[in-house]
This record gives structure tokens, C-alpha cells and sequence, in this order.
């Protein structure tokens, strides 16, 4: 018996460990390491995205230091699109 609670605990860990990995891989990347003291205003910031004809239905900013946007593009096409906060330069698109 006490060998099954062993395997267990093994199985265990080992769904654990894969938990966590799955948690990274699903995390949004890393845009900055710059204090929030170095980052554009996000209000302006969302008013220079609106003057390049992106349409911002959601923003926020991530654990990975970003800015990110859930929206449209200037052809319409739905995006999500992760920026760094301190350049304004896009780290990541995903195009739906």
C-alpha cells in the first residue's frame, strides 16, 4: 500500500509540474522590464492607436509588463495585439 501512495504522490507531481508549464506556455510575452514611471500614458497612448484607425474594444495591461488590445485593425480584420508600453512598438500579433 504504501507504495501506491508513493507512485501517487509521483503522479502527482508530475501534474503539477506540467500545470505550470501549461500556465507559461499560455502566458503573453514579457514587453519590458522599464518601471511604470518610463510608460507612455495609457489614455494617450489608446488615442494614438485610434489616429492609426485601430478600433480598441479591450484594454489592458498584462503580467508580462504590456499593453495589450483586443480589437480591429484599420482593414477591419480582429486583432490582438500586445505592445511595449515604454516604445509603443508591437511585441505581438495575433490576427483572428
Amino acid at each position: 500500500m504504501k507504495r501506491l501512495t508513493v507512485f501517487s504522490g509521483r503522479r502527482a507531481l508530475l501534474a503539477a509540474a506540467l500545470g505550470l508549464c501549461s500556465a507559461t506556455a499560455w502566458a503573453g510575452p514579457q514587453c519590458t522590464r522599464e518601471p511604470e514611471s518610463k510608460w507612455m500614458d495609457a489614455a494617450k497612448f489608446q488615442a494614438q492607436l485610434k489616429q492609426q484607425g485601430y478600433v480598441v474594444a479591450k484594454f489592458k495591461t498584462t503580467a508580462g509588463h504590456c499593453y495589450e488590445i483586443y480589437g480591429k485593425d484599420k482593414t477591419g480584420a480582429k486583432v490582438e495585439i500586445y505592445f511595449d508600453p515604454v516604445h509603443g512598438k508591437i511585441v505581438k500579433e495575433e490576427r483572428h
